[in-house]
C-alpha cells in the first residue's frame, strides 16, 4: 500500500477533528502526536499553545493570574483551536471544568477520553514539577480528588472511553484507531454529541 493511499484511508477512519481529554499524565500529548501522524492531521496541544502565545510557562500564569486567569486563557485558546479543521487536539486536564468548553468540544469534533487510574497517574507525574495543581504535599491524594471530580465530566463529553493501563503508546494509538473505525462505521458520520457513557466505556 502506498503512503498516499494509507494516509487517505487513515483520514477516512477519523473524519473531522479529534479531541483528547483526560487527567494530567494520561498521555494525551504523546498519543495525540501519534494519532495525528496516523490520520494525517495537524496536532495541537492546548497547554503548549497557551505557553507559546503568552511567552511564559503555565506555572508562571498560575502564579500571576491564579487558576481562574489560566482557565480564561484556556477557554479563549480552545475556542480558536476548535474552529480549525482536521486537527488532533490534546486538551488540558481541566478544560472540561467549564461547561462552555465541554459544549465546544462536543459540537466541533469527536472526543476521546484517555482514562487512567490515579495510581498510574501518580507514577507518571510524581517527579514532574511543571504541573501547578500537583505542587502539594500529597500528590496521590490530589490526583484521586481530581479523578473523582473530573471523571464524570470526561465521560459526559466522550464518544469513546479508552483505558490507558500499562500498554505502550503505539498500542494505545492502534487501539484508539480501531475503536474510531468501528465507531464511524456504525454511525456513518462523525459524532457531534456524546452518547450514554455507559455504552461507550471500554
Amino acid at each position: 500500500m502506498s503512503d498516499d493511499l494509507h494516509s487517505t484511508q487513515s483520514a477516512a477512519t477519523a473524519p473531522g477533528n479529534l479531541f483528547l481529554v483526560g487527567l494530567m499524565g494520561a498521555g494525551k500529548t504523546s498519543v495525540g502526536r501519534l494519532l495525528a501522524k496516523r490520520f494525517n492531521k495537524t496536532f495541537y496541544d492546548c497547554d503548549q499553545e497557551i505557553e507559546r502565545r503568552t511567552g511564559v510557562k503555565i506555572p508562571v500564569i498560575f502564579d500571576i493570574e491564579g487558576e481562574a486567569g489560566f482557565r480564561a486563557r484556556e477557554s479563549a485558546v480552545l475556542l480558536e483551536l476548535a474552529a480549525l479543521h482536521e486537527i488532533v487536539l490534546a486538551t488540558g486536564g481541566g478544560a472540561v471544568v467549564r461547561e462552555e468548553n465541554r459544549r465546544l468540544l462536543t459540537q466541533n469534533g469527536t472526543v476521546v477520553y484517555l482514562r487512567a487510574a490515579p495510581e498510574d497517574l501518580w507514577q507518571r507525574t510524581r517527579h514532574d514539577r511543571s504541573r501547578p495543581l500537583l505542587q502539594t504535599g500529597d500528590r496521590r491524594a490530589k490526583l484521586e480528588q481530581l479523578f473523582i471530580e473530573r471523571d464524570p465530566l470526561y465521560r459526559e463529553v466522550a464518544v469513546l472511553i479508552v483505558d490507558t493501563g500499562k500498554q505502550s503508546l503505539r498500542s494505545l494509538a492502534q487501539q484508539i484507531e480501531q475503536r474510531l473505525r468501528e465507531h464511524f462505521e456504525s454511525t456513518g458520520t462523525p459524532a457531534t454529541t456524546a452518547p450514554d457513557p455507559a455504552r461507550s466505556a471500554g
